[in-house]
């Protein structure tokens, strides 16, 4: 994968990456893929942060290019709609499996008693 150009965009707290990812005599590489390669390239950069769009592979040719987001954190990700989080979902859903299973907090406050007074009211 390299690197065809890099811009930091601090209004929306992303890096903008655009890659060409050479694959000759393989095939196109996955969403996966595309997302460890930006990860390991950007540094600093959470695989989970990362959103790809506008992938598109030539004809006859081992070359895709794409955009690749990297943002800084999840409340700057909420930009993207809706479709881009379900489609990244399944992948982000692997890696946090083990930290959903965490047992719901079901706990009830004990109902506090009134107290009974015995003078006057």
């Amino acid at each position: 994968m390299e690197i065809i150009d890099r811009k930091e965009n601090p209004l929306l707290n992303r890096v903008e990456i655009e890659f060409r990812w050479n694959h000759e005599g393989s095939a196109t590489p996955s969403r996966a893929e595309m997302l460890n390669g930006l990860a390991s390239i950007e540094p600093g950069s959470n695989r989970d942060l990362i959103v790809i769009k506008d992938v598109n592979t030539r004809f006859g040719m081992g070359s895709t290019t794409g955009v690749g987001l990297v943002y800084a954190d999840e409340e700057s990700m909420k930009v993207e709609p809706e479709y881009i989080h379900k489609r990244f979902s399944e992948l982000r859903t692997a890696n946090a499996a083990p930290a959903e299973e965490e047992a719901p907090a079901e706990e009830e406050a004990p109902a506090e008693e009134e107290a009974e007074d015995g003078g006057e009211a």
